[in-house]
C-alpha cells in the first residue's frame, strides 16, 4: 500500500497525547483538525506498562511540563488512548473528512491498529532504532513514515535497511548481518521508494531555532533517494512553512486546544487557529511554489507588452539616411522591433522619414 498521495503536501495535525486521557476531549481534537484543514489526525497507541519501566526517568521537557516527581510510568498511564476509544474515533474522523491514524509503540498496539485497517504507520523517533518493532512495522506491508529525530546518519540507514529485509523475507533476521546483507542487495532496497517517507525531527519540545538544521532533510533525501517531509516541534509556524519550500512533502505538527493546559506536549504545540493557519499558508505557498518551467505567467503578458522597450528613432531621420546609432534608442512603445534589434539596425537605410520617438519598423 502506498502512502496517500495527492498533488499537496500531506498535512498531519499531531493529536498524541493532548486528549489527556478526556474521550470528548480526543472527539474535539479530531473536529478541530477537519476544522484546520489537515488532510490527517493522529493519536498514539500504548500500553504504559510495556512502553517504559517502572525506573525509567522522564526526559527534561517532561519534568519541565509535567509533575517532575512523577515517574515517566506513571505519566504515560494517565496519557493512554484507551481501546475502545479507537474505533468511534476512527468513525468520527471519516464523518469529518479527515483521516484517522494512531502511532503504536509496542507490538500488541500495532497489531491492534492493523485490525482498524489504519492507511499508513508513522514509526515513531523514539522507536527508529527499535529493530524488532520497526521489522513488525515493516511487515504489515503498509507504507511507513519514519522519524528520524535524534538520530545519525547511519541510525537512518540501519532503519531502512531492516525495512528492506522485512519487505523481503517473511521471518525475522538472526541477526544483523542478515539484515546488512538484504540490504547489499539494489531490488531490495528498491522496494522503499514509494513506500518508505523519512521525516527530519529534533526532538525537544519546544525545538530551539538553533537545533532546527533544516539542511538535514536534504541530506536524507541525497543519501537515500527517498521522499522527504517534517516532524515539527518548534513554536510558531515559520519552521513547517519553510520546510515545504525545501521540498517536504509530509509535514506533521502537535496541536492543542490549548497551551496552558497540564501535559508534556502542550506547550510545544499550535492552537487551533495557528494550526489553521499553518495549513492555509502551506496551501498558499504550494501554489507559489508552481512548477519549474521559467516562462511568462498568464497574467503577465499584457504587462510584458506595456513593459518592455522597442526601438525607436533618437531625432528626425531622413528617409535614404544610413542609421547610426546615435539615431536609435529604445522607449515602450507596445509594438515594434524588440530593444536587441537595436544594433542590427544600425548601418541599413531609412526607407521613410521617421519623427523622434517613432517607432523603427
Amino acid at each position: 500500500m502506498k502512502l496517500p498521495k495527492k498533488d499537496a503536501v500531506y498535512v498531519i495535525a499531531e493529536a498524541g497525547v493532548n486528549h489527556n486521557g478526556e474521550r470528548e476531549l480526543a472527539f474535539e481534537l479530531v473536529d478541530l483538525a477537519a476544522s484546520a484543514g489537515a488532510d490527517a489526525v493522529k493519536f498514539q497507541t500504548f500500553d504504559a506498562r510495556k512502553l517504559a519501566s517502572a525506573s525509567a526517568p522522564k526526559a527534561l521537557y517532561q519534568q519541565e511540563t509535567t509533575d517532575a516527581a512523577e515517574s515517566q510510568l506513571a505519566m504515560l498511564q494517565k496519557l493512554e488512548l484507551p481501546r475502545a476509544w479507537h474505533a468511534d474515533l476512527q468513525s468520527h474522523a471519516k464523518a469529518r473528512g479527515i483521516e484517522f491514524i494512531s502511532t503504536a509503540f509496542d507490538s500488541d498496539s500495532l497489531d491492534f491498529l492493523c485490525s482498524l485497517d489504519i492507511p499508513f504507520f508513522k514509526v515513531p523517533s523514539g522507536e527508529l532504532t527499535n529493530g524488532p518493532l520497526l521489522w513488525q512495522f515493516a511487515r504489515t506491508g503498509k507504507a511507513l513514515i519514519l522519524s528520524t529525530g535524534m538520530a545519525t546518519l547511519s541510525e537512518v540507514e540501519q532503519g531502512l535497511a531492516i525495512v528492506a529485509h522485512a519487505l523481503c523475507n517473511q521471518t525475522e533476521p538472526a541477526n544483523m548481518d542478515e539484515v546488512w546483507r538484504c540490504w547489499s542487495d539494489d531490488e531490495a532496497r528498491g522496494r522503499l521508494a514509494g513506500h518508505v517517507t523519512l521525516l527530519h525531527c529534533t526532538s525537544q519540545y519546544p525545538t530551539p531555532m538553533a537545533e532546527v538544521n533544516l539542511r538535514a532533510m536534504d541530506t536524507l533525501k541525497e543519501a537515500f533517494g527517498l521522499e522527504v517531509g517534517y516532524s515539527d516541534h518548534t513554536e510558531g509556524l515559520l519552521v513547517p512553512v519553510a520546510a515545504v519550500a525545501r521540498g517536504a512533502t509530509v509535514i506533521e505538527k502537535h496541536f492543542t486546544l490549548d497551551r496552558s493546559m497540564p501535559g508534556p506536549d502542550h506547550k510545544a504545540s499550535l492552537e487551533p487557529a495557528e494550526l489553521a493557519d499553518m495549513v492555509r499558508q502551506i496551501r498558499a505557498l504550494e501554489l507559489a511554489l508552481g512548477k519549474p518551467g521559467k516562462s511568462p505567467q498568464p497574467s503577465e503578458w499584457d504587462t510584458r507588452k506595456a513593459a518592455r522597450q522597442q526601438v525607436v528613432a533618437a531625432r528626425e531621420i531622413t528617409s535614404g539616411q544610413r542609421f547610426a546609432r546615435a539615431d536609435l534608442t529604445t522607449a515602450r512603445s507596445g509594438s515594434g522591433l524588440p530593444a536587441t534589434e537595436l544594433w542590427q539596425r544600425v548601418g541599413a537605410v531609412a526607407t521613410r522619414n521617421y519623427r523622434a520617438g517613432e517607432i523603427i519598423e
